[in-house]
């Protein structure tokens, strides 16, 4: 078994609601969840492999594969929508160079879509790096763009 699940199992244990914050601590410890793992993470938790792989294509946040070296989260909840946030995508796609749901061939930047970041009033909003940007326009596109090529 994977060294990094079978310690987290014997320091939290292996019933079956600890499959969300095993997910959680892989992807913290690697930056996303390997396919190759989902075996291990079944065994140890006595699930299918079926249902790990459900978890983890089920929820927006985990990923699958590596992350660019900086991560530009777009809000697509209806009020980022309602305040431009459609052409906010475009135009952000077109500065960092990279289509939404994908990471540059370089690995620089990965473009992700969230679904409400709790900002409603002063949208339309962004995460850089895990952090939050409200009010993101033109401008505000351009300094993400100049952060991220840095």
């Amino acid at each position: 078994m994977d060294e990094f699940i079978n310690g987290w199992v014997m320091r939290h244990g292996t019933s079956r609601d600890k499959l969300l914050p095993l997910l959680h601590a892989l992807q913290e410890e690697a930056g996303h969840i390997d396919d190759i793992r989902v075996p291990a993470i079944a065994k140890a938790l006595n699930l299918s492999r079926a249902d790990v792989h459900g978890v983890i294509t089920f929820y927006h946040d985990f990923r699958r594969s590596a992350p660019g070296r900086h991560v530009v989260k777009l809000c697509r909840a209806e009020s980022c929508q309602a305040r431009g946030g459609a052409a906010v995508e475009r135009r952000a796609s077109q500065l960092l160079g990279v289509a939404m749901g994908t990471t540059r061939a370089d690995g620089q930047v990965s473009l992700e879509p969230v679904y409400c970041l709790g900002l409603c009033a002063i949208g339309p909003n962004a995460l850089v790096d895990g952090r939050p940007v409200a009010r993101v326009d033109d401008a505000a596109l351009e300094r993400i763009a100049a952060e991220v090529a840095a």
